[in-house]
């Protein structure tokens, strides 16, 4: 199994009009591939936030693998 770290993204407005995007969530979570790292961050996601719809508190996700050094 890989190791992969999974960010939950939103973008936001700020006061002075322009756009930025801020993470709402890092998960880290062991899979075979990052579809299935993606759907596992996605339970947890909705887990901790006691929502059925990850897409409520986030607009997209980064998934990343992580390499550990030997």
């Amino acid at each position: 199994m890989a190791h992969f770290t999974v960010r939950f993204l939103k973008n936001v407005i700020g006061d002075q009009g322009k756009s930025c995007e801020i993470c709402q969530r890092i998960v880290d979570v062991d899979a075979r591939d990052a579809t299935e790292a993606t759907l596992l961050a996605q339970q947890q996601f909705c887990e901790f936030r006691e929502i059925g719809d990850w897409s409520l508190h986030a607009d997209r996700i980064d998934v990343q693998p992580v390499d550990f050094p030997s």
